[in-house]
Formats: structure tokens, C-alpha cells, sequence
């Protein structure tokens, strides 16, 4: 019998490993495909094939120190209920929600708004790079690649409304496959050039550093090229676990990006001069070149598909906590409430893509635009870690500051090698990021401010009871749910309803929900309940940041915790804000106006409640901000 568990668990592990391999390492898998070509080219030509070592040691120490040493040995260990991701950091570095935006939080948020630059060139770029193949294996194709690469994209895309649940299954496989044979074809070229290995002597990459200081920074600029996607280690930690990352790192995804990319080295002091991208030399002209571009294609799919995916969640979680506008969120696989689908994040994602693609035709010109996110988002988690450190872990200053100096003059160095690319590309992302930052910090900004004046009043549960039984108001048959932004006190919409109608139903709930800075709440701390008197119930239910919350199933725990409603013939009352500027409130005078756009365009709270739409009642509020 324990062996039979034994094996069980083994088998588990195994399967976490293998979707991890295929999801979190999809986008760093497929950066050989131009990351040394980058590297190289970075270089003088005359010094190209001198600086093949140097720039050989730069990649492997840089996957070393950020992946293996940052994220796996350090940063993964700051899960938020084993969550992880930049939401998570956020949570665990103040520990509770806050109604101001502090300075560490406007960061983080940057860091956040980074990440969807991020999503629109990481499927750009792979699936070009990619595609770029069919140019080694026949010029012919060259015209076509930007073409083939839209096509390959635009099908990516419409295809997201069905889910993953049919391809999602192969995703580890398939990664399988393309670090296998990346890692022979990369250990085939080394044996016909083992001096290679003298690269792992970070001395080699120092050297070319000192020795060629004016194109360091365009150097360390390609060397980001290698290490994009290392965030993903982190953000996916919840879904495969810090232990199944780390295997399919050490034993799966190291290997073969080690291999090849020494093999890259390889094949170019054997064939100094040749303009033939690397990766794809790596196998002769003919048929094997085209299947290693179908291969490659198959890879840039992948790594795209778990890019999208993790925005789609990236966006949910912005939602949940406050600073995002509510948008449509289907579920596309009933098993699994992670797999999701945004119908306006995906068309913006997919317009995205292809205007880069159209914009800027090769992923050598596109890798400009990489690496200003990436560095971007890695100094962010850096700093936010080093908040955790100290507010959560506890570490004395000294210790805590040692590490993360380390942390940061690394990923500040890369960063600052890419700042040179801005008027190359690198706008790209910056511009991406400064408008996802206003639409967050406006939200927030903008609720808040509604949240003070509509939310606050200060009618007691004791003055609510009083006012549930007053003899100028008629009780009538039947249940009403009125809901309440605030878990204390009395919901306007109720207080509108009542100076309207002078009714009131025989039951009342006031249900209310709570978001709290954690992943995922459990099920038996869902709800609280409480009544108040005379029919009047207030109903808390708690969601975390990855849940999107089901008010009609809530309201079955209500009835089964005793509450005597009637589900099919509840009607359920919400506030419609009307935004009015020219206010008093705290804010500029274009985030009034912005806010309001972005209020009238939001889904409204009944239907991402999922709410049915014949048992609801919606009250205009004109507020003036």
C-alpha cells in the first residue's frame, strides 16, 4: 500500500514537472532562437569570433544568477499562500489592503503594467523569430515571414475563446521535445568544438566586457535577450509549486538551453563569418532546417499561449483588487476556474501583436523593444522583495539589504543597457506601461473617492433594525438583496429605495464583497452571516485576487445557512454611478473625465456578479467627483 502511494505522488511530481516545463519555462525556451545571434552581432565584427567565449559566459552566468540563484533559490520563497506573481509581492510587502497608493505600491503597479508590454511582444517575437527559419531554408520566403508570422498570430488568437483545455495537455510534451532536440543539436556541434566549455569561466565574459567598454551596454543589452520569461517562474508558482519548477529547471529546461546555446558558440568558431542565424545553422540546408522550423514554430505557440494565459490572470487579479475596471471573464473550462478568457484583453493583446510584427518586420528589430519590460519588471520584484524581507521574513537590515543590492545592481545593470534601445523600439513597452498604470491608478484613485462618499455613512445595525420595523414603512413578501461595498453600516441603495417606495421586503440581506490580498479563500471561510433583526441579514462573502466571485451561488450558502430567502423570486439592487466632474475631489482634472469614461465603459457589477438579469434592480447615483 505505501508503495502504491509512493509511486502515486512520484507520479504526481512528475506531471507538475511536465506542466511546468511546458507553461513556465514556454518563453524562456524559445529565446535561442535570436538571443546569441543578438549577442554576436552586439560584438565588432572583427572581434566576433574572439568575443564568442566572453559572450558565451555573459548568457550562462546570466541564467545562473537570475533563474537558478534570484528567482529559484530566493524570490520563490515569498509565496502568498503559495501564489506567486507581482500581486502577490504587493500583498505580502504592506499586508493589507490600503485605500492610499503608497510609493512601494505605485512601483509595483508599474511593474505590473510592464508585464503587458511583455505579453504583446513575447508572442510577437517568438512566433517571428521562429518563422524566420523558412528564410534559412529558402530566401524565397523572406518577404513573407512578417506575413506568415500575422497569420500564425491571428489564428493564435481567435482560437483563445475555446480555451486550452484540449491543447493545454500537450504543452509539456511538447516542450519535451523542443529542449531535447535543441540540447542534441547544441551537444552534436559541441563535440566538433569543445573548447567551448571554456566559457563557463565568468572571467571570459568580464574580460570582453573591459576590453570592448564601448559595446558593453549594447552586449548586456542581448544578453537580457536570454533570461525574458524569468518571471514566469514565480508568477506561475501556484499552479505547478516552487519544488515541480525547480525539476523541470534543473533537469529539463537548464540542460537544454545550456547545450544549445553552446552549441550555437560552437557552430560559430567553426564557421566564423557565416550571416546564417546560429540557432537554425545548427542543422544543414533541407528538409531537417524546415522540420526544425516547424519545431520551432510549434515551441513559439507554446511559450505565446502561456503569455496570454498568464495576462488574462494578471488582468483578473488587477480586477479583484480594486485596480482595474471589471471586464467580460469566461470560463472556458468548467474543471478549472484558472483558465479563463477576456474577450477586450484579447483583441487588445492580438492588435498588439500584430502591429509589432507589421511595425517592426524581423526579431532583430523587434529584441529592441524586449528588454526595457523585462529588466523593467525584474528591478520592480527585486525592490518589492526586499520589502518582504524585511517586513514579513524578519531579516535584520544589513542582511537584507546585502542580498537585494546584489539583486538590484544586477538587473539595474541590464535595465540601463537596454535604456539606449528607447528611440530603437524600447518606446514600445514604456508607452504600453504608462497607459495601463493610468487606467489602474485612475480606478483606484476614483473608487476610492466614491467608496469615502458613498460607502461611509455611519447608519448603525441597531438604527437599521429600528427603521426595518417603523410603522411609516410596509413589509412585503418576498426577498431582497441589497448590495453593500462596505461590510459596515447601511448601502445607500437601500436607503433610496425606501424614501422611494416606503416598502420593504419581509427579508433583507445585505451582502457585501470582500477582496482580500490572498490567492484563494477557503470554503468554509467564505461567508459570515449575522442578522440584525427583524428580517434584516448581513451577509460577507470573501474572495482572494485569483477568484472571480459567483454572487447566485453565495446566496444558495446564504439560504443553506438558514436565512429564509427565496432564491428564485430574490431581487437584487445595486448603485449606478453617473460621474459627474468638476468636484472637489482629490484628483486631476483628466482622471475626473478619465474615470468617468472608464465607468461608463466597465461591465456592470450585475453581470460580473453573474447575476440573473430579470431579478435585478439598478438605482442611479449621480456623484459629482
Amino acid at each position: 500500500m505505501q508503495a502504491e502511494v509512493k509511486g502515486s505522488s512520484s507520479g504526481l511530481r512528475a506531471g507538475l514537472a511536465l506542466g511546468a516545463l511546458g507553461v513556465v519555462f514556454g518563453d524562456i525556451g524559445t529565446s535561442p532562437l535570436y538571443a546569441l545571434r543578438e549577442c554576436l552581432q552586439s560584438l565588432p565584427p572583427a572581434e566576433q569570433t574572439a568575443g564568442i567565449l566572453g559572450a558565451l559566459s555573459l548568457v550562462f552566468w546570466a541564467l545562473m544568477f537570475e533563474v537558478t540563484f534570484k528567482y529559484l533559490l530566493f524570490v520563490t520563497r515569498a509565496d502568498n499562500r503559495g501564489e506567486g506573481g507581482i500581486f502577490a509581492l504587493m500583498a505580502l510587502s504592506h499586508g493589507r489592503a490600503r485605500a492610499e497608493i503608497g510609493g512601494l505600491t505605485l512601483l509595483i503597479l508599474f511593474g505590473a503594467a510592464l508585464l503587458y508590454g511583455d505579453g504583446i511582444i513575447t508572442p510577437a517575437i517568438s512566433v517571428l523569430g521562429a518563422a524566420e527559419g523558412l528564410s534559412t531554408f529558402n530566401e524565397r520566403f523572406t518577404p513573407y515571414v512578417p506575413l506568415i508570422a500575422c497569420a500564425i498570430l491571428a489564428l493564435l488568437f481567435i482560437v483563445q475563446r475555446h480555451g486550452t483545455k484540449a491543447i493545454g495537455g500537450v504543452f509539456g510534451p511538447a516542450m519535451v521535445i523542443w529542449f531535447s532536440v535543441i540540447g542534441v543539436l547544441g551537444l552534436w556541434h559541441i563535440v566538433q568544438a569543445p573548447e567551448v566549455f571554456a566559457a563557463l569561466n565568468p572571467w571570459h565574459g568580464l574580460k570582453l566586457l573591459l576590453d570592448h567598454p564601448a559595446h558593453a551596454t549594447a552586449l548586456l543589452g542581448s544578453v537580457v535577450l536570454v533570461i525574458t520569461g524569468a518571471e514566469a517562474l514565480y508568477a506561475d508558482m501556484g499552479h505547478f509549486g516552487r519544488e515541480s519548477i525547480q525539476r523541470a529547471w534543473y533537469f529539463g529546461a537548464f540542460p537544454g538551453l545550456v547545450l544549445n546555446y553552446f552549441g550555437q558558440g560552437a557552430y560559430a568558431l567553426s564557421h566564423p563569418g557565416d550571416p546564417t542565424n546560429p540557432f537554425f545553422a545548427l542543422v544543414p540546408e533541407g528538409p531537417a532546417r524546415l522540420a526544425l522550423t516547424g519545431l520551432s514554430i510549434m515551441a513559439a505557440i507554446v511559450a505565446s499561449q502561456a503569455m496570454i494565459s498568464g495576462t488574462y490572470s494578471l488582468t483578473r487579479q488587477a480586477i479583484q483588487l480594486g485596480y482595474f475596471p471589471r471586464l467580460t471573464v469566461t470560463y472556458t473550462n468548467p474543471d478549472q476556474s484558472g483558465q479563463i478568457y477576456l474577450p477586450l484583453v484579447n483583441a487588445l493583446l492580438a492588435i498588439g501583436s500584430i502591429w509589432v510584427v507589421i511595425t517592426f518586420r524581423s526579431s532583430e528589430n523587434l529584441a529592441a523593444a524586449y528588454g526595457i519590460a523585462v529588466t523593467g519588471t525584474m528591478a520592480v520584484t527585486t525592490v518589492a522583495f526586499f520589502s518582504v524581507v524585511r517586513r514579513r521574513w524578519r531579516w535584520p537590515l544589513v542582511g537584507a539589504l546585502a542580498l537585494c543590492a546584489v539583486f538590484l545592481v544586477f538587473d539595474l545593470s541590464l535595465f540601463g543597457s537596454n535604456l539606449h534601445k528607447i528611440a530603437e523600439g524600447g518606446w514600445f513597452p514604456l508607452v504600453v506601461a504608462a497607459g495601463i498604470l493610468a487606467v489602474m491608478h485612475t480606478w483606484k484613485t476614483g473608487k476610492t473617492e466614491i467608496f469615502r462618499r458613498i460607502y461611509a455613512n455611519e447608519i448603525t445595525d441597531a438604527e437599521m433594525c429600528d427603521i426595518a420595523c417603523s410603522e411609516h414603512l410596509t413589509r412585503v413578501r418576498g426577498t431582497g438583496v441589497f448590495m453593500a461595498g462596505n461590510p459596515k453600516g447601511t448601502p445607500l441603495v437601500l436607503l433610496h429605495h425606501l424614501k422611494a417606495n416606503k416598502v420593504l421586503q419581509e427579508t433583507v440581506v445585505l451582502l457585501s464583497i470582500i477582496t482580500e490580498e490572498v490567492p484563494s479563500v477557503p470554503d468554509g471561510e467564505r461567508l459570515v452571516i449575522s442578522e440584525i433583526g427583524n428580517g434584516v441579514w448581513r451577509a460577507v462573502g470573501r474572495y482572494g485576487y485569483m477568484e472571480s466571485p459567483d454572487v447566485a451561488r453565495l446566496m444558495e450558502q446564504v439560504k443553506a445557512a438558514g436565512v429564509p430567502v427565496k432564491l428564485n423570486e430574490a431581487t437584487y439592487y445595486f448603485n449606478r454611478e453617473m460621474i459627474i466632474t468638476g468636484g472637489n475631489a482629490k484628483m486631476f482634472e483628466w482622471q475626473k473625465h478619465f474615470y468617468a469614461l472608464l465607468s461608463r465603459n466597465a461591465r456592470q457589477a450585475r453581470d460580473y456578479y453573474r447575476l440573473p438579469p430579470m431579478q435585478i434592480i439598478e438605482v442611479g447615483m449621480p456623484i459629482q467627483l
